[in-house]
């Protein structure tokens, strides 16, 4: 079954219609009756092919009034639009769930002002998040919500998302970073919320709103971003743990007990490490290590960085369970001690067993229990379960795979419902809930009752149903219209 069969009331993109789609953003930028071309546009990272649709038609608008335009013929002809930035999103947000019209942004790329007077930057959505940093640190600058795939993603994207990151501790999300979007609405008019004002308090906080909504309440089409100056020093520390309990007990610590704010702190366990070494061929530094803690430093003073560092090392030492620790302060040095952290996912995928990918995030102090928890959902159900992830901020990246000793790996996949849901409902009980960055999409969508109640989904399917009457928007994603579908 095509996933657009489950969604019987759309209409097919007709060839006519694809003629008056072209008519409006050019011959050039439509895909339309052409599978290996559309191909790219029916899945995003989200490793499972079950989660892939193919589109109809893509069009790739090159203009706010082209989208608006888009989304006008879309309501008259009940055709469902899916939104769509780089598709490096591991939620299946991005993906047309419904058929339809796949609009893609990759034209809107550029970056419009760099405003060094009020420190912000004007973007379009398919400015990738690297080049923007790349473009502000001539100028001493820096976008600082970014998230770890900042090579890729588009910024777009990030604000859909309200993505994070591994500095998400000191400086928080993309959402602290955005003061002004222009949105294209469901129903194709153009709005303009917020703008170059660090504050605003007129009327309801509709660029909050937007962040974090997923392209299900409109498609941004510029957006203002707050910048702030870039550190003129920064120090990375790998501290290498026999255990995890020791590893994870300290973080807190540094924060409550030093007074230190890390810029971020990241966690592998054991089991992370020992499939990110192999894949990579690097085991000799972290040989006996039972979990390892990435902490960064920045600042503008380097003598205070660095006496910062010391004394996080020499705490760390005496709270007990370490094996050794390292301090980077090159660029070189850093992508070494970086290098296994960041390699983790693709050594993950490079198994081929993955069940799934999940990042669900609790309260800071609350991660130890649930790695003692998760651990617990593994052994009961014969599962492997690594994580990694940014502990700093609560945020777990928990990946479920199938254990190479398990007599039958069909059964691990059917089970894997009811260790998700169980996973969830464990992180639910530690006032955690279903992502922290990577969004619900439809990966997750029938998990929200899980976490969310009748009141909370209620709100958020009117909002919906307000923004986008005939819900042509980025249909079955997130929340449905209904109470029936969630």
């Amino acid at each position: 079954m095509k996933c657009s069969d489950n969604y019987p009331d759309y209409n097919k993109v007709t060839a006519h219609l694809a003629r008056r789609l072209t008519d409006l953003v050019g011959v050039k930028n439509v895909i339309f009756g052409d599978v290996e071309a559309l191909e790219p546009y029916s899945h995003d990272e989200t490793h499972d092919a079950a989660y892939a649709c193919y589109p109809e038609i893509v069009v790739r608008a090159g203009s706010a009034e082209e989208i608006s335009a888009v989304l006008k013929l879309a309501n008259a002809e009940k055709i469902p639009v899916t939104p769509r930035g780089a598709g490096s999103g591991l939620s299946g947000g991005a993906v047309p769930l419904c058929g339809g019209i796949l609009l893609s942004l990759e034209r809107m790329n550029r970056i419009l002002e760099i405003d060094r007077e009020n420190l912000m930057a004007v973007v379009e959505p398919g400015v990738i998040t690297n080049d923007l940093n790349n473009r502000v640190q001539q100028d001493g600058l820096f976008f600082a919500g970014y998230p770890m795939s900042l090579e890729s993603c588009f910024i777009g994207g990030n604000v859909a998302e309200n993505a994070g990151g591994g500095r998400a501790l000191k400086y928080g999300v993309t959402g602290r970073y955005v003061l002004g979007l222009e949105v294209v609405l469901p129903t194709g008019e153009i709005a303009t919320f917020g703008g170059k004002r660090v504050k605003d308090v007129t009327g309801y906080n509709m660029v909050q709103l937007m962040v974090g909504s997923e392209g299900t309440l409109g498609v941004f089409t510029k957006i203002i971003l707050k910048l702030l100056p870039l550190p003129k020093a920064k120090i990375d520390m790998l501290v290498l743990f026999s255990d995890v309990l020791s590893a994870l007990h300290v973080v807190p610590l540094i924060m409550t007990e030093l007074r230190i704010i890390p810029t971020g702190v990241e966690f592998m366990d054991r089991l992370s490490l020992e499939i990110t070494c192999n894949h990579l061929g690097e085991k000799k530094l972290y040989a006996g290590a039972g979990a390892i803690l990435l902490i960064e430093i920045d600042g503008n003073d380097r003598e205070q960085v660095l006496e910062e560092s010391l004394r996080i090392a020499e705490f760390c030492a005496q709270t007990g369970g370490v094996l050794d620790s390292y301090m980077a302060e090159g660029p070189a040095e850093q992508e070494k001690l970086w290098r296994v952290r960041k390699s983790a996912g693709e050594a993950y995928m490079a198994l081929g067993t993955i069940l799934s990918i999940e990042d669900i995030v609790v309260p800071p102090g609350k991660i130890a229990a649930m790695i003692l928890l998760i651990e617990a959902l593994s052994q009961k159900y014969g599962v492997l379960m690594p994580s990694f992830g940014h502990v700093g901020d609560g945020n777990l990246h928990v990946t479920i795979i199938q254990n190479p000793a398990a007599a039958d790996p069909v059964q691990s996949r059917e089970m894997l419902p009811a260790i998700l849901r169980e996973l969830y409902l464990l992180t639910r009980e530690m006032g955690g809930t279903l992502s922290g960055e990577h969004g619900i999409g439809h990966k997750r969508k029938q998990y929200m009752p899980l976490v969310l109640g009748e009141a909370e989904l209620c709100t958020m399917r009117q909002i919906k149903r307000a923004l986008d009457p005939l819900n042509i928007l980025n249909p079955g994603k997130m929340i449905s219209g209904n109470k029936e579908n969630n």
